[in-house]
């Protein structure tokens, strides 16, 4: 199996982001890393060395433009889009190697959509995504834990789509662990009939 990707989100990956730094502290400023650093963090990152390594912070925003997320039975495509809100840390150890990364990503202004009938289904979701490597600095041996939510109710038809809980993805992409109900999961590991209603609450069959 491929390594599934937050098992947990309900959206596709993001292909475009706008980078916003978080403002920090003048005294983690101050604190300049000399060493490099594997894998090395993204811009967006401020670092700051420690008495036994180095933890790097930041802060970003995507802007998700509508795009194919997932097809109905009837054939039709239904479109997602959204404003994410990341914010990350990175830990490495004393000789530079990434250990863990923790993500905390906030969604905003987010929904599904049929283009053919012009119905909408928003939604909001709130996310931990946690990498923990195996080996230091090699992201492949990373073990990795969702939890969360982001349920999609529509008025009049309550839950149309249900996502919550936890799941832990092994290095080798396979699903170690899951807890809670995870639709979106199950529909990308085959079992289509999961989107039925949020398909028909859209005008899809």
């Amino acid at each position: 199996m491929s390594r599934i990707r937050h098992p947990v989100l309900l959206t596709a990956l993001l292909t475009g982001a706008l980078g916003v730094l978080m403002p920090v502290s003048a005294s983690f400023a101050a604190q300049q890393v000399t060493q490099s650093l594997t894998p090395p963090p993204p811009s967006f990152y401020t670092c700051q060395a420690t008495g036994n390594g180095t933890i790097c912070h930041g802060s970003r925003t995507f802007t998700l433009d509508p795009q194919p997320d997932f097809v109905c039975g009837d054939g039709t495509v239904i479109y997602d889009q959204g404003i994410a809100r990341q914010v990350a840390t990175r830990y490495y150890d004393a000789d530079g190697n990434l250990t863990q990364r923790v993500i905390h990503e906030f969604w905003s202004d987010a929904q599904k959509s049929n283009p053919l009938t012009g119905a909408t289904a928003p939604y909001s979701q709130a996310t931990t995504i946690t990498d923990v490597l195996g080996v230091p600095g090699d992201f492949s041996s990373a073990t990795e834990t969702v939890t969360g939510q982001g349920n999609i109710t529509i008025p009049g038809r309550g839950a149309v789509l249900l996502n919550a809980g936890r799941t832990v993805t092994a290095p080798d992409g396979s699903l170690d662990f899951r807890a809670g109900p995870q639709d979106f999961l199950d529909y990308f590991l085959g079992n289509t009939d999961v989107v039925n209603e949020l398909c028909a609450a859209l005008g899809a069959n």
